[in-house]
Parts: structure tokens; C-alpha cells; sequence
């Protein structure tokens, strides 16, 4: 029997799923999960630096010391039936919105130091370099060298200084490079100009408006951004992973784009518009976009029918919200209705097709 929106939605491991989790494939890659980056990152800069970039605190007592220690991640992984993970940072994702040189340098610390984090286990942990775009020639350079060094993809802002929109050629080098190699570029929430920049000053509802409305306005500004002002026309190998923004709004938005492109491109109507685009912006987002998703009940339903090539599951570990010690059950919550194959592809074959994964 299938579950309800609302029993699906609970956190709560409950007896009925161990059918649905032994059914789960055993394979898990979670494409999405973080580490903690140790004290002494910025150690480096002069205090007066140190003091603007990210607070570094180790976890509390509550969560896991895997995101610090690797030999612990992997002690905890096989806890949880995790194969995999693809890592991105923690205090280093509020470092986007530095100047270009201190950002530059912060990134390439903290590449370096995610690179040795993955040397315990480089067919398990695989790590999501940081790239300042400001200067698209050196976001490029440095794209080249994390790959040397073993690490996959390329994290940029999701929310750019807003001299630089998403929508403009300024990023078409880094867009034609990331093709080269055949990487990803990967967007994380709370990246860049984001609402969480000024978070503190929030208070009351406005905490839930930013959390929800806000964060949500921010990612549907990039993937309009990148599908309409033709990124993808230019660039056909060109892949982007949305990382932890769940994926039930995105069919809803598809659909409304597929709409307006239709409504207002078809000739004879009584006003047409040209575009940056020749085809559906669904078809587009069903080639190029990746997403991720951890605790998504609506999304979860909606892959019966869309994104079953497209989205990837994650734990979040070692965050709060992580699912971690109990993926599993999670996983058979969300997805445990959905054929054999279709798990396969969410929990572990997308993300493996996407970075070529060695496992």
C-alpha cells in the first residue's frame, strides 16, 4: 500500500517500512553530504582577514565527528549502508561573498585541504571544489587543477554578486571548460548573495520567509537564468547539479516555463517573442540539470511519473538534518513504492553517470 503524504513526511522509522527496506538497493551514493572544516583553515591569513571570513567551530557533542575526521566518516557510512558520498563544505559555503582575493585563496585552501580529506578513501569520498568567479579565467584554472587533484565538479554561487547575474556571457569560459573536462558545475543553497548573508538580522515569521519563499525565489532566479538566456545552446555538454533545494516545486516550474514559451513563441498568436532558446525549457532542464533530494515527500511522488534520470538521493551528513544513522529507512520512505530500477538510478546510477564515479 502506498504512503501518504503525511507518513512519508515523518521522521519517525516506523515498523511498517522494513518490507519497503529490504527492497532498498544496496547500493546508496548520497550526492549530497558535508564535511567540517578544522580550525586552523584560515590560519594562514592575517587576523584582520581571518576575522571577515567564516566562523570555523568543530560540531557539537550531538553530531557526528565524521565530518572532521575521515576515518570516522567511513566508520559511519558503513553504519548506514552508504557506499559513497560526494562532499561540499560547511563555513566555507558563506565564503562566496568575500572579495575576489580573499576568496580566491580561502578556495584554494580549503581545495587543497578537502583533496587530503578525500585521500582516506578515494573511491569513496569524492570532494566538490570551490571556484571564484570573479575572475572567470582563474575560476577555470583552478576547475583544472581540482581535477588533477581527484575532485569533482566545481561549486559556484548559486546567488551571484549581483554585478555578475548567471544570465550573462561573463561565465561562458568556465561553462566551456566545465564541458571539457566533462564535470558538473554544482550550485548550493545558501551560496553567495543569498537571504542567509543577513540571516541574523531576521526575526520571527521573517526566519520562515527566508527559509521558504526566499530560498526558493533564489534557485528558481538560476535555473531561469541558465535555461533562458541560452547557456545550454552555446554549451550542449554543459551539466548543472542544484544541490539541497528538494525537487517538488521544479515539474510545477517546467511545466509554467513550457507555458510561456509555447504561449508566446508560437507563431500566429496575436504577440510572439524571440528568444535565447529553441526548444522546450523542459527538454532542456531534462538534459542538463541534476538535483538533489533528502526529505521531500511531494517530490518523492512526483518521481513516479518526472526526474527519475534527474534527481539523486542525500544523506546531508553530518548536518542536522542529515539522515544519518538511518538512510535506509529514509530512502525506503520517500522512494520505497518506485521499481527496482528506478530506486537504482535515484540512490546511487544517476550520480555515478554524472561524475564517473569509480567505486
Amino acid at each position: 500500500m502506498a504512503l501518504t503524504i503525511e507518513q512519508m513526511s515523518s521522521r519517525n522509522i516506523d515498523e511498517a517500512l522494513s518490507d519497503k527496506i529490504s527492497g532498498i538497493p544496496t547500493l546508496l551514493v548520497s550526492a549530497d553530504a558535508h564535511l567540517d572544516e578544522p580550525h586552523d583553515l584560515w590560519d594562514e591569513f592575517p587576523q584582520e582577514v581571518r576575522e571577515k571570513l567564516p566562523k570555523i567551530g568543530y560540531p557539537k557533542d550531538s553530531r557526528p565527528q565524521g565530518g572532521i575526521n575521515p576515518e570516522i566518516r567511513l566508520e559511519h557510512m558503513d553504519l548506514d549502508g552508504v557506499t559513497a558520498d560526494i562532499i561540499y563544505p560547511t563555513a566555507a559555503l558563506r565564503a562566496f561573498t568575500q572579495p575576489k582575493e580573499i576568496q580566491e585563496r580561502a578556495f584554494r585552501i580549503y581545495n587543497d585541504m578537502l583533496a587530503d580529506y578525500c585521500k582516506a578513501a578515494p573511491k569513496r569520498l569524492f570532494g566538490v571544489p570551490c571556484l571564484c568567479t570573479y575572475d572567470i579565467d582563474h575560476a577555470v584554472e583552478e576547475m583544472q587543477r581540482c581535477a588533477d587533484l581527484g575532485l569533482k565538479g566545481g561549486l559556484i554561487w548559486q546567488v551571484p554578486d549581483p554585478a555578475l547575474p548567471l544570465n550573462s556571457r561573463h561565465y561562458d569560459k568556465l561553462w566551456a571548460a566545465a564541458s571539457e573536462l566533462d564535470k558538473p558545475i554544482n550550485v548550493h543553497i545558501l551560496s553567495g548573495f543569498t537571504y542567509f548573508k543577513d540571516r541574523a538580522k531576521l526575526q520571527g515569521a521573517e526566519i520562515i520567509r527566508g527559509a521558504v519563499n526566499t530560498r526558493m525565489h533564489e534557485v528558481m532566479t538560476t535555473v531561469f537564468d541558465l535555461i533562458w538566456y541560452g547557456a545550454f545552446d552555446r554549451y550542449p555538454k554543459l551539466k548543472i547539479e542544484l544541490v539541497e533545494c528538494e525537487i517538488g516545486w521544479m515539474p510545477f516550474m517546467i511545466q509554467q516555463m513550457d507555458y510561456y514559451y509555447n504561449r508566446f513563441s508560437t507563431v500566429g498568436q496575436s504577440q510572439t517573442y524571440e528568444f535565447e532558446i529553441s526548444r522546450l525549457p523542459s527538454e532542456i532542464f531534462n538534459e542538463h540539470f541534476y538535483a538533489t533530494f533528502m526529505d521531500d515527500a511531494v517530490g518523492a511522488h512526483m518521481l513516479k511519473v518526472w526526474g527519475q534520470k534527474n534527481c539523486m538521493w542525500s544523506s546531508d551528513y553530518p548536518h542536522a538534518n542529515m539522515t544519518w544513522p538511518h538512510s535506509r529507512a529514509f530512502v525506503a520512505k520517500q522512494i520505497g513504492d518506485l521499481d527496482p530500477e528506478t530506486q537504482k538510478r535515484l540512490t546511487s546510477q544517476n550520480v555515478i553517470d554524472l561524475y564517473g564515479l569509480e567505486l
